[in-house]
């Protein structure tokens, strides 16, 4: 069974940056990406990447977040920077193709 494994969260000042990864256990095909849930709410699509590179974004993450994929290492990477308190929440890779979830990590935005 393909399993997901997020690492790189944690706690960051306003304004700073964190690099996100979500390694597979083996050679993963088609759109991959972020989600996020903070607490009392709904999980949401931060990013999101297609095979050929394509991305799509949250609009209040735009310009901030980037979404990378290196298919060689089968892991995907979300690198935050400028991050705000609002952006605090436990982040989770996700491949629909597979319906799999990473098991989260949690990112707190706070000074």
């Amino acid at each position: 069974q393909v399993q997901l494994v997020e690492s790189g969260g944690g706690l960051v000042q306003p304004g700073g940056s964190l690099r996100l990864s979500c390694a597979a256990s083996e050679i993963l095909f088609g759109a991959m990406g972020w989600y996020r849930q903070a607490p009392g709410k709904q999980r949401e699509l931060v990013a999101a990447i297609l095979s050929g590179g394509t991305t799509n974004y949250l609009d209040s993450v735009k310009g901030r977040f980037t979404i990378s994929r290196d298919n060689a290492k089968s892991t995907m990477y979300l690198q935050m920077n400028s991050l705000k308190p609002e952006d605090t929440a436990v982040y989770y890779c996700h491949v629909p193709t597979y319906g799999i979830w990473g098991q989260g990590t949690q990112v707190t935005v706070s000074s």
